[in-house]
């Protein structure tokens, strides 16, 4: 099995998940878009993830390789019905690229805070066996606003309604940072756009704080990464059995 995956920015990798597909016997070829790299045939791969980023889905002038990124993720999900799981910019990328709508929020969601899985997302296979309500790690100023034609919510906070979506049936993202690692925080917070918004919505000195928070909560984290990963492996092995 082999995954395709698209980073915005060379410190916003799988992370954890990095660690669950080497124990799985996944390989991955990474394409760092920022950099100039070629997105490749999807031939030959069972899956496509998509990071995060400092960039907005809404950026293409500035970023113009978003084009052919939002392109292949059209191909991906919408003709060839490819698994896709995205984080951050990712779950963004997947609205804006199959007709939703991603715009800037009033206010950052940047912290640990609270979210709930709607009725959707405690049955959906992707999500289901979640607590009901969790702590996740945010860092983000844009939000999914409508979804693709598809689309389904399956998990929102006070501050932002679509924390979590599925497109049609194999195409996931997540608003909440589900990669971290025990180095997540200290590497993001030397992107001056993060650390720029970590300060202005958390106060002077707050990478600190964050980075104490964040480990206090890992444990749990991961944990529910792990569980996300296995649900989404499950879902990738059943449609190779649906096509084979």
């Amino acid at each position: 099995m082999k995954f395709l995956v698209f980073q915005h920015i060379a410190i916003e990798h799988p992370g954890i998940f990095r660690n669950f597909m080497t124990e799985a016997g996944i390989g991955w070829d990474t394409v760092e878009l920022d950099e100039g790299e070629p997105i490749p045939a999807l031939d030959g791969y069972d899956a496509l993830m998509a990071m995060g980023g400092p960039m907005d889905v809404f950026d293409e002038d500035e970023h113009p390789w978003l084009v052919p990124e939002k392109a292949a993720i059209r191909e991906a999900v919408r003709e060839r019905k490819m698994p896709y799981f995205g984080f951050c910019l990712g779950h963004q990328l997947l609205a804006d690229a199959l007709g939703g709508r991603c715009e800037r929020m009033a206010e950052a969601e940047v912290g640990i805070m609270d979210v709930e899985l709607t009725e959707k997302g405690r049955d959906d296979p992707l999500t289901q066996g979640l607590p009901a309500r969790f702590k996740a790690l945010q860092w983000h100023g844009v939000a999914v606003t409508r979804m693709p034609e598809g689309g389904v919510a399956l998990a929102r906070s006070p501050a932002c309604a679509i924390q979590a979506q599925r497109v049609g049936e194999l195409a996931y993202g997540v608003q909440y940072h589900v990669e971290m690692t025990d180095q997540t925080v200290r590497e993001w917070g030397c992107v001056p756009a993060y650390e720029t918004s970590l300060e202005q919505t958390l106060g002077p000195g707050a990478l600190d704080r964050f980075d104490a928070e964040c480990r206090d909560n890992m444990a749990d984290f991961n944990a529910a990464s792990r569980h996300l990963f296995d649900n989404f492996l499950g879902l990738i092995r059943d449609r190779r059995r649906q096509v084979a």
